[in-house]
């Protein structure tokens, strides 16, 4: 499972199905039909339904991966974890430069990379902006 976080707060979940193997990046660009050409991304038929968007899903340590968010200043992240037969989740990789897979968004009716052009343009509105006679006075 891979849970994806914007501006820290929790987005959505989802479920890689590794049945034909372990790749968990969820981007167009890993779903290959021929590993020699990335060009034809996303058409294989068979990877439909590969990765899932979870509904209503809400473990008790999301709010353990966003403390690890907070302490490390990191506001855009993937965490990927595996879930053993007793039911505990051991986290194993936390990507800050986090894909998306629009085919598992669109069956789900959501959008990170809206969500995340959302979340920019609030932090682009709370940047300081220069002091317009500084700025002139040196052009």
């Amino acid at each position: 499972v891979r849970v994806e976080f914007i501006g820290r707060e929790f987005l959505y979940a989802v479920r890689v199905d590794t049945s034909d193997g372990f790749e968990l990046c969820p981007a167009d660009v890993c779903e290959l039909e021929d590993p020699a050409c990335m060009f034809e991304a996303g058409n294989d038929p068979a990877q439909i339904g590969k990765f899932e968007i979870l509904e209503n899903f809400e473990p008790p340590f999301l709010s353990a991966m966003q403390q690890v968010m907070r302490q490390n200043d990191i506001h855009i992240a993937g965490f990927e974890f595996i879930v053993d037969k007793a039911g505990k989740a051991y986290v194993y990789d936390i990507n800050t430069n986090t894909n998306y897979n629009p085919d598992a968004e669109r069956r789900a009716g959501v959008s990170a990379m809206e969500r995340l052009a959302v979340y920019l343009e609030g932090v682009y509105r709370e940047l300081p902006l220069p002091d317009t006679a500084k700025v002139l006075q040196h052009a």
